[in-house]
């Protein structure tokens, strides 16, 4: 079904795309004082602003814009500058020497012809913002150079007279109208203020009003109105308009946009949602109405709102609204949890992770660079926060270094906070945290990450379009993706345009055979029919989470549940079914195992297995498997399984070598991959459950990390069991930590737990006899639930205002679920 912003060519790529070069993440530290103001009176009310500012404001804050595009004075002879003025004389000394600036040209670059296409001038003006950039930075080779600044103004007037100007229609991509072209430009124009004659100025000035007027609406659609990351970006270029024409009324119409004075408030930046588009309590970001977009649209949003912050602090139009708190708290809140050393987990980059250019490090230093540009201007119990946060990230990623990622300005922030001794380096984050909103679970431990992305019919399984994510079928099946410190490149080092895409881990899969999704304009979603995904947490320490499957274009049913203990992820699987003849798949592990090295050693059952690529094997009924680099999975009885059956036991293996190509899964006019073969090897594990399969079942056991006796020993002394696995209830026990979870598909009865309804229930029993209790709702179907314990409770510590407790000997806990968007309901009892 299309997106609200459907046709959407993403900021994000933008973003991404100038972080792989010099010219990345635009914002420095605020230049002679912070972003932070006393709150005005209401969110909703413009700040008051002189009617004519003084002229000084106007150049105070062009200069300061103008650093924020080259960071401003730094010390060229440090090697980490050094290294970052090469990366970008190098990009744009190839531009310069590739720049045609023949007197009857058609393009200004052979790629990108004819200029007047919407992708081919957008992309020409991002270019020759990067020449600009070079040109005002000292130190490369085209610094100061008169013969560029010609060329410049000239290219300028080419593409306006060629592409871009108030009398063409929008056609094509609207984002390059509305927010690509126009957000190069007025940079470029910031750049080159001192030497622009006035007339090109306002000729450039007025193009971009035309298809920019204000942050607040599309300006193809003026019924709908912008959110998100789109509005951001929007405000920033309004802002640089006003800035350029010296227009108070302007500047305070970007400013006033972050809030949405104009609709009172109702798609401010700085506000919680409760669907479609922003920022959620639960710390999810949702973009295009239903995708989790946390690690592109997000991030783009926290760099733009942070940046228009700093750009306006000390200002007339200094932004005051009080709830710019909002966008402070999501960084703990909503970016911290899903970055990982630097990585922006995948999960949250939609139809990003088919981009050659921008993988997860991308995104993540992108993140990184966004933070430490708001912390320059937030209050200081964030700020410290924020950069101890960033400093462990930067310290441990030492597979694709921040600094060899970013471009002059974040670099100058980053060593800022690397060389200051008073900022400590914060150690990874740990917990567990459930994004209902956006139909994610994260968990996270001391060495390593697992992030769950399912899909309902509130939160898309995949966007495509425009070209992109040609292969993302399955993500949001159920993909779970296993981070280790050890091995950071599991997800950046090609696996996108390697990886069987049909075998996803975690998903559970008809083995048909698709087309290829979003090959045309436009960008789409796909929303599964299924009301369940999502689940509880208890104790920031341990949770369980729950997707009905029901498949794309085919019969295939399952119910599936994971539970979250500390070390371990029990993932359980029952009620699958189809009838389409086909094989039926769930897949344990898909390990990208890179293009050279030695082999890892697998182990099953305690033997040693062929370590070359080509090798396969049915496994039939193993027990445990270990794989060097990565640790260990067991594969345990429960009940209902049906001994030897094929369906439930049916294990196999294969170790090969994939070739594909960047091309194969993005061919998007400015984000289109190489069509250069790409190598690597993976190790697949799968449990077969046959053609067309009945009730069928699975279960089995991560243990992350974990060596291969500990993987053996596990198997051998179960420490958590399984203790129901069917259509009604997926219930595990771990006796030494007192735990009991379960997944209620209806009433029903499990480890001594009873409910009357759907719903995710975790009970832990801790020391000095308190008992925690944890209760969600992920399908969001009933109004209340009600869960009996299986042991006496005396009295209630503490309880949500949703949940009432019976004491007792066979104590009952009622939960208002109704209306709480799958959020955890908590009790303590003693």
């Amino acid at each position: 079904m299309p997106t609200p912003d459907s046709g959407s060519s993403s900021a994000p790529r933008r973003r991404t795309l100038l972080i792989a070069g010099a010219a990345s993440a635009l914002v420095p530290p605020v230049a002679g004082g912070t972003a932070w103001a006393a709150p005005a009176e209401k969110a909703t009310e413009a700040a008051p602003e002189a009617a004519d500012a003084p002229e000084e404001a106007y150049d105070t804050l062009l200069a300061r814009a103008s650093a924020q595009l080259t960071g401003g004075d730094f010390d060229a002879a440090d090697p980490d500058f050094t290294a970052a003025l090469k990366t970008l004389d190098t990009q744009a000394s190839a531009l310069w020497r590739q720049l045609d600036r023949s007197a009857g040209r058609t393009a200004l670059w052979r790629d990108l012809s004819p200029a007047s296409e919407p992708g081919n001038f957008g992309q020409s003006y991002t270019r020759l913002r990067t020449l600009a950039i070079a040109r005002a930075t000292p130190g490369t080779s085209l610094s100061g150079s008169a013969e560029a600044l010609d060329a410049l103004l000239g290219a300028l007037r080419f593409l306006h007279s060629t592409g871009y100007r108030p009398d063409r229609p929008e056609s094509g991509n609207w984002w390059f109208w509305e927010i690509g072209a126009p957000r190069a430009l007025m940079d470029t124009c910031v750049l080159l203020r001192a030497h622009l004659p006035a007339d090109d100025l306002a000729a450039y000035t007025a193009t971009v009003k035309k298809f920019c007027p204000d942050p607040d609406r599309r300006t193809n659609s003026p019924s709908l109105a912008e959110t998100g990351a789109n509005r951001a970006d929007k405000a920033v270029i309004v802002a640089l308009r006003g800035l350029l024409t010296r227009d108070t009324a302007t500047v305070a119409l970007a400013r006033d946009g972050l809030s949405d004075v104009r609709d009172s408030g109702r798609n401010s930046l700085f506000q919680y949602v409760t669907s479609g588009d922003g920022f959620y309590e639960d710390g999810s970001f949702v973009q295009h109405g239903s995708v989790a977009y946390t690690g592109t649209y997000g991030s783009v949003l926290l760099g733009a709102a942070g940046q228009l912050i700093a750009l306006l602090a000390d200002s007339p139009w200094a932004v005051t609204d009080p709830k710019t708190s909002v966008l402070y708290e999501a960084v703990d809140r909503t970016f911290a949890p899903v970055v990982f050393d630097g990585l922006m987990m995948d999960a949250v980059r939609g139809r990003a992770i088919s981009r050659e250019k921008a993988r997860d490090h991308n995104d993540g230093a992108a993140t990184l660079s966004h933070i430490l540009q708001l912390a320059s201007g937030a209050p200081a119990p964030y700020a410290r926060r924020w950069r101890a946060l960033a400093k462990g990230w930067i310290r441990r990623n030492r597979t694709t270094p921040y600094l060899g990622l970013v471009g002059i300005p974040a670099l100058a922030r980053a060593k800022a906070v690397l060389d200051d001794p008073s900022v400590p380096a914060a150690d990874r984050l740990t917990g567990h945290f459930v994004f209902a909103g956006m139909d994610r679970v994260v968990h996270r431990r001391p060495g390593w990450a697992l992030t769950l992305s399912l899909s309902s019919k509130r939160v898309a399984a995949y966007e495509a379009g425009n070209g992109e994510n040609l292969h993302g079928w399955y993500t949001g099946d159920g993909m779970t993706y296993l981070y280790d410190g050890d091995d950071l490149g599991q997800f950046g080092d090609a696996f996108w345009a390697t990886v069987d895409p049909y075998r996803l881990p975690g998903t559970t899969v008809d083995t048909r055979t698709r087309a290829d999704i979003g090959s045309g304009g436009g960008t789409s979603t796909y929303r599964p029919k299924n009301a369940v995904a999502g689940g509880a947490a208890l104790d920031s320490r341990h949770g369980a989470a729950a997707m009905e499957l029901i498949a794309d274009g085919s019969s295939l049913r399952a119910r599936k549940a994971w539970f979250f203990l500390d070390n371990t992820v029990v993932a359980l699987g029952a009620d699958i079914g189809a009838s389409d003849g086909r094989t039926v798949e769930t897949i344990v592990e898909n390990r990208n195992l890179h293009a050279g090295g030695a082999a890892r050693r697998l182990t099953v059952d305690g033997r040693g297995q062929p370590g070359h690529d080509g090798w396969s094997a049915r496994l039939g009924d193993a027990r445990w498997v270990h794989l060097d680099g990565t640790g260990g999975y067991v594969f345990p009885d429960f009940p209902g399984r049906s001994a030897g059956r094929a369906a439930d036991s049916g294990l196999r293996a294969l170790r090969e070598e994939r070739v594909g190509a960047w091309r194969d899964i993005n061919t998007g006019a400015d984000t289109g991959g190489s069509a250069s073969p790409v190598r690597r090897r993976y190790l697949t594990l799968w449990l077969d459950h046959g053609v067309s399969p009945t009730e069928a079942s699975y279960a089995y056991v991560l243990l992350p990390g974990a060596s291969a006796a500990a993987t053996a020993g596990w198997a051998r002394t179960r420490p958590v069991r399984i203790v129901a696995n069917d259509a009604t209830v997926q219930a595990v026990e771990a006796r030494r930590d007192g735990l009991v979870a379960a997944h209620f598909w209806g009433p029903g009865w499990a480890g001594g737990l009873t409910s009357s309804g759907p719903c995710t229930v975790l009970v832990r029993r801790g020391r000095g006899g308190v008992v925690s209790v944890a209760v969600a709702d992920p399908g969001r179907a009933g109004a209340t639930v009600s869960v009996g314990l299986p042991f006496g409770v005396r009295e209630v510590v503490r309880a949500d205002d949703t949940v009432t407790v019976v004491p007792g000997a066979r104590p009952v806990v009622t939960v208002r679920v109704g209306g709480s968007r799958g959020r955890t309901h908590t009790a303590e009892l003693a």
